[in-house]
């Protein structure tokens, strides 16, 4: 960072294709804040493929991504598959519905779009932790595995009765009773290597959290139902979950079914400009 705050190699400001179309005077207030203070190369990419293509042509720009959640944990994604993390410091201006930026604000992005413009140019770094999967992806703030409820349990039904889709309806409760009975997951969850929960258990839900300080995740799996049901916790760097075929919301994205999935924390992975 150069005394100003700005990056010496200038800005490469990525306006997400979403935030243009819901909100586009917040879009232009981040562009006229940001061209005003540093050197700024706008880009307005119409696709995902196009946003991937200018980051990948950013040479020593810093990326100041103007969007929501979903942007911001995309824009990780690609830096890391590209092993492109290490370069510098990425920014935020948060732009979209207030349910879209949650991860956002738990980062300590500021809300409004001029102050997160302004902390673009006058911040300072902090580093922070990033989950990544054994098929590379990754995770900034939190993943759930959430309860199972109507159709995820299995294929939807069909409009009308008939002697086939009862047949089919008999052979998924023979075949699979146990995965679905009470909307609950049948999971073997493990957090280094210390087992939480296994399949002869039903497992409501299961949810993973980064702290943020380069300390172990916090693990949550909540098991049984009702008055039964308890919640088992656990600080782990690496967690694992396995069974039958699970769906996870990490960062607010939906991912899968699989039916195995390793996270493993790196501390101090990425880094984001905030207010000093």
């Amino acid at each position: 960072m150069s005394e100003a705050g700005a990056p010496v190699g200038g800005l490469l400001v990525l306006v997400d294709p979403v935030a243009r179309r819901l909100d586009g005077e917040s879009v232009r207030i981040a562009k006229d804040v940001l061209s005003a203070g540093a050197a700024a190369k706008i880009c307005l990419p119409s696709s995902q493929e196009e946003f991937a293509r200018a980051l990948a042509r950013r040479g020593h720009r810093q990326p100041v991504i103007v969007g929501d959640d979903r942007a911001l944990a995309r824009t990780v994604a690609l830096l890391h598959r590209e092993r492109g993390l290490g370069e510098g410091a990425v920014a935020l201006v948060p732009v979209g519905p207030a349910g879209s930026l949650a991860l956002a604000r738990s980062l300590g992005v500021p809300e409004s779009a001029v102050a997160a413009a302004r902390a673009v140019l006058d911040g300072s770094a902090r580093m922070c932790d990033l989950l990544v999967d054994d098929s590379d992806g990754v995770v900034l703030g939190a993943l759930r595995i959430p309860p199972l409820r109507g159709p995820e349990r299995g294929v939807p039904r069909p409009a009308g009765p008939s002697v086939w889709s009862a047949y089919r309806s008999l052979v998924r409760t023979l075949v699979r009773p146990v995965a679905a009975a009470g909307g609950h997951h049948r999971l073997r969850v493990e957090a280094d290597g210390v087992l939480l929960a296994d399949v002869d258990q039903p497992v409501a839900d299961v949810s993973v959290r980064t702290r943020g300080d380069g300390e172990p995740a916090e693990v949550a799996v909540r098991t049984g139902g009702g008055f039964g049901g308890s919640t088992v916790t656990a600080r782990a760097k690496a967690v694992t979950v396995s069974g039958a075929d699970f769906r996870y919301r990490a960062d607010g994205a939906m991912t899968g079914p699989v039916r195995r999935r390793t996270w493993t924390l790196r501390p101090g992975a990425w880094t984001l400009t905030l207010p000093r």
